[in-house]
């Protein structure tokens, strides 16, 4: 199990012990896409889904999902987040979802940012697929993570 650091030398599941590293400022950015019939699209878009405005409660459901990231992955560490930002691009025949994540903690905030991506996609998804069977949700991937001094550390640069 060489490589796995959820896994101990048995192949037992293992939180990881982050105690020896420094604290230093972690940002991650995702992003997932929705895609729809553009018909579906201009109905959200002019907030006419009878279910209410889907871009405002796919940014709180990302977000929320973001502050619940250590409670639904079994191994994450619980974070301090100091900001979460989710955005929606509205494309032709798409909702570009965006979730940005940041914190001061001894490891990354990726999964977090991974996390408020897909649920702020779900919630499209779920909140318009009575009116859009071919509705997809796809791309969900980290776009990048850095880390960086936090204030009074000597560690610098970025991972």
């Amino acid at each position: 199990m060489s490589g796995l650091t959820h896994f101990n030398e048995r192949g037992e599941a293992r939180m990881v012990d982050v105690s020896a590293k420094d604290v230093t400022l972690r940002r991650a950015r995702a992003r997932g896409l929705v895609r729809m019939q553009p018909a579906t699209l201009a109905l959200i878009r002019d907030r006419r889904v009878a279910k209410g405005d889907v871009f405002e409660v796919a940014r709180l459901a990302g977000i929320m999902a973001a502050k619940r990231t250590a409670e639904l992955i079994p191994l994450c560490h619980p974070l301090p987040l100091s900001h979460i930002e989710v955005s929606l691009d509205v494309g032709d025949a798409a909702v570009e979802i965006r979730a940005t994540a940041e914190t001061t903690a001894q490891t990354g905030v990726e999964m977090e940012a991974l996390l408020a991506a897909s649920v702020a996609a779900l919630t499209v998804y779920d909140m318009a697929k009575a009116i859009d069977k071919e509705m997809s949700v796809e791309g969900v991937r980290l776009l990048e993570k850095t880390k960086e001094a936090a204030v009074g550390s000597t560690e610098t640069g970025n991972r």
